[in-house]
């Protein structure tokens, strides 16, 4: 009986194994905790270790000296004064299949990104906010959180003389957060809206799990679509609504060993639930998902 129990356990925690990157349901702070600091400052990245996150999501963009620095949008007019600034560095972009008027992040030097103001737009207090370098969050999230960075919109950077992957898989080995000697206390997991970009990254052998974001579920509406990854990323990263249309989702991808971290879980949005826990504990503990994105760490439902 006892050697039954020990099998058993074996098994089960090998189970477990297989979908993860994750030994628990995890947390992950959206762009820090943003529900209550400006998303991408050290400030959001400090309160979201403070209220427990398991890993700080850092946007990464690169700026026109070649540095990575974290924001999420591909340009700098919405969450800093850029406009102000620089009135006459605007230009016409495509971004995410829109074209508008935008400061681009990538024809900015690192010292002007610095001279912005990245939490005013948020709330007054926060006015000394400056955008970070991946570096700087990097120091910050280090040994107290994991780290859980974005390769944001790699097409935008078409044309440029800038190798993203790469770029990003040299920063890691600055740090010592990939190979064998990894750092322990600061996993790392990386995502991407871009397939030729999560394929990029599996052909350098990136040494780290990558998770493949979805906007919408076109093309993984099977357990083969979701099968077809296997190998070149370690999970995905749906639009919650995908999972909840469609909860076989989540085992489809368990039955690959393939984890779901779905996004994004907001305060200020819970759906048709009556708040923002009893949203993430059912995905959690009803839709059985590896993990999630909030604005709103503190609200995580731990058992």
């Amino acid at each position: 009986m006892q050697r039954s129990v020990v099998f058993f356990l074996a098994v089960m925690m090998m189970s477990a194994a297989t979908h993860a990157q994750y030994t628990r349901k995890t947390v992950v702070a959206h762009r820090g905790a943003s529900a209550y600091a400006p998303e991408h400052t050290l400030a959001a990245y400090q309160l979201a270790i403070e209220q427990g996150a398991d890993y700080v999501e850092q946007d990464l963009a690169v700026t026109k000296d070649g540095v990575l620095i974290c924001l999420h949008d591909a340009s700098l007019e919405r969450t800093t004064n850029v406009e102000q600034l620089f009135p006459n560095r605007v230009s016409t972009q495509t971004i995410e299949g829109k074209t508008r008027k935008a400061w681009l992040a990538n024809d900015f030097t690192l010292a002007e990104i610095k001279s912005l103001d990245a939490g005013s737009w948020f709330d007054a207090k926060f006015k000394a906010e400056k955008v970070p370098t991946f570096d700087e969050a990097i120091a910050l999230v280090r040994g107290k959180a994991g780290i859980f960075p974005e390769l944001k919109t790699p097409e935008i950077y078409a044309g440029r003389d800038v190798k993203f992957e790469a770029m990003v898989a040299a920063a890691l080995d600055k740090h010592g957060l990939r190979g064998a000697k990894a750092d322990p206390k600061t996993p790392v997991i990386l995502q991407t809206f871009g397939q030729p970009s999560a394929r990029t990254l599996a052909q350098i052998k990136i040494g780290v799990p990558v998770v493949l974001l979805l906007n919408s579920a076109d093309g993984f509406q099977t357990p083969a679509q979701l099968k077809a990854w296997k190998g070149i990323v370690h999970g995905f990263g749906p639009a919650k609504a995908i999972v909840l249309k469609n909860p076989d989702f989540v085992k489809w991808a368990h039955a690959e060993g393939m984890s779901v971290t779905p996004y994004t879980f907001r305060s200020s949005d819970p759906g048709s639930f009556k708040d923002v826990t009893a949203e993430m504990s059912h995905y959690l503990y009803t839709l059985g998902v590896d993990a999630l994105f909030t604005d709103n760490p503190d609200k995580f439902p731990r058992k």
